[in-house]
């Protein structure tokens, strides 16, 4: 599986950004698609998921109610819609998928099995 992230780009803050992550295959209903962000001298941090069953999301805290997590089934893609942007979101974003990850696990990098490569997301301030 190979996945081709776009989207990224250098907004002021309080901007949006979208994100798109498109799989080179058909995604099924096991898929769980996740995005990760780096900072410059930070760990890699769990971003958002969406759960291919069922439709389920994931956040992290420091996202909730600024970032939307969606899907387009046709396309086999996740798009992040990233609005109300702050400086601190200035990363690169990187999305992943697996088809085999538990719900447990969904917020932890290592697990996933596919990642594409990094997008630059900056935020000025």
């Amino acid at each position: 599986v190979q996945l081709q992230a776009s989207g990224g780009g250098l907004v002021q803050a309080g901007g949006s950004l979208r994100l798109s992550c498109t799989a080179s295959v058909r995604t099924s209903s096991r898929f769980i698609m996740g995005w990760f962000r780096q900072a410059p001298g930070k760990e890699r941090e769990f971003v958002a998921a969406y759960n291919w069953s069922g439709g389920s999301t994931y956040y992290a805290d420091s996202v909730k109610g600024r970032f939307t997590i969606s899907r387009d089934n046709a396309k086999n893609t996740v798009y992040l819609q990233m609005n109300n942007l702050k400086p601190d979101d200035t990363a690169v974003y990187y999305c992943a998928a697996d088809s085999r990850l538990i719900l447990s696990s969904i917020r932890y990098g290592d697990e996933y099995d596919y990642w594409g490569q990094g997008t630059q997301g900056t935020v000025s301030s």
